[in-house]
């Protein structure tokens, strides 16, 4: 679908550059990192399927 190459991908990086600047492109790569890992972490923190509810009476 995509076909992206080294000269597509070097002027992708120029804009950004441009747009950004060099100093806010650490710190944005670092808020996506987060950002990435939060909702990873957020969807292996969810049971997959419902779990039954657990019987705590003893008989």
């Amino acid at each position: 679908m995509f076909d992206f190459g080294t000269k597509d991908l070097v002027i992708i990086a120029v804009i950004v550059v441009f747009l950004f600047g060099a100093t806010k492109i650490p710190q944005l790569t670092k808020g996506l990192v987060d950002s990435m890992r939060h909702l990873r972490n957020a969807f292996k923190d969810e049971p997959t399927q419902p779990q039954p509810p657990v019987d705590t009476k003893k008989s």
